[in-house]
């Protein structure tokens, strides 16, 4: 089984996971955007009983999505990088942005939602689940 691990711009938080994610989504809402520095957020989604190992010391940042959901995001005090997040209320679940792998061979996004909010020169796959 593959095992992966996500980690910080600087190495000092990570996360080991052992296989695929449930699923590979894109967000094009303005709060990933601003999160990531980049026009979209891209993050895996897994499940609790993947996580193989959790390294390193954590700051916790609560965020309201726009549907009022509380999203806990766990970032390097030390570099600023998000390396994974949680949403409330999703128990069992772990979300994981696709670039802390720094590895190419995850699956590709299968799901891209609040493209309302798209930058208009970016485009997804056609054949993805897609939602405004």
């Amino acid at each position: 089984m593959t095992t992966r691990t996500a980690r910080c711009s600087c190495g000092q938080l990570s996360i080991t996971l052992s296989g695929d994610p449930a699923r590979v989504s894109v967000c094009h809402c303005r709060a990933c955007q601003r999160r990531t520095g980049s026009t979209y957020g891209a993050q895996g989604s897994f499940r609790d009983d993947q996580i193989v190992a959790q390294a390193g010391q954590a700051t916790t940042y609560v965020r309201t999505g726009d549907g009022g959901m509380h999203i806990h995001f766990r970032f390097c005090p030390t570099c600023g990088a998000t390396v994974s997040y949680r949403l409330e209320g999703v128990d069992g679940k772990i979300i994981v942005p696709v670039g802390a792998f720094a590895d190419k061979t995850l699956p590709a996004p299968t799901f891209s939602v609040y493209e309302e909010r798209m930058h208009p020169w970016v485009t997804v796959p056609e054949d993805i689940e897609h939602m405004d």
